[in-house]
């Protein structure tokens, strides 16, 4: 004859207890030593070693940190000054950069950028338009004769 169930059936339906047995069911915390992370430094010591990095115990001791969502962290697009010169030619040639006088006037938010970095050397005196700049970058172009004006509201998310 042909059997139409599986024996695994008979944990499924037909029983109260579904072969676990009557006094300790098996989802009580008495079962598995305690709830959740208690007595890991004790009688769940081996299950540390085997799973654990060698030195610090991770995950399971010490702090592990926060990562912020998504929803309100910055996507920096940082640029050097140095960089900035470099391509100042090209962006130009380009229509990013106009030149007004004297001075070269670049928006880095139309360019991609929302940060402007220190490294790197000016020369030419610069009129940069950026939500974010860096204390050694507002003092690199000033000394060249240029100045940074910080626009609100650019920083893309």
């Amino acid at each position: 004859m042909v059997r139409r169930f599986k024996p695994a059936v008979k944990y499924r339906r037909g029983t109260r207890t579904h072969g676990w047995g009557r006094v300790g069911q098996h989802r009580k915390s008495g079962s598995s030593g305690g709830k959740g992370m208690v007595g890991f430094h004790k009688h769940k010591w081996s299950f540390v070693m085997v799973h654990a990095e060698e030195t610090s115990g991770w995950p399971f001791y010490g702090k592990h940190g926060f990562k912020q969502p998504k929803a309100i962290s910055v996507a920096w697009r940082p640029i050097n000054v140095g960089r900035l010169e470099e391509l100042l030619e090209e962006m130009e040639s380009r229509g990013a950069a106009v030149k007004e006088g004297e001075r070269y006037v670049v928006d880095l938010p139309k360019l991609g950028y929302n940060k402007l970095l220190g490294g790197g050397r000016v020369s030419r005196p610069l009129i940069v338009y950026t939500p974010v700049a860096t204390r050694d970058a507002v003092e690199k172009i000033a000394k060249a004769g240029g100045e940074v004006r910080i626009v609100h509201g650019a920083v893309h998310r």
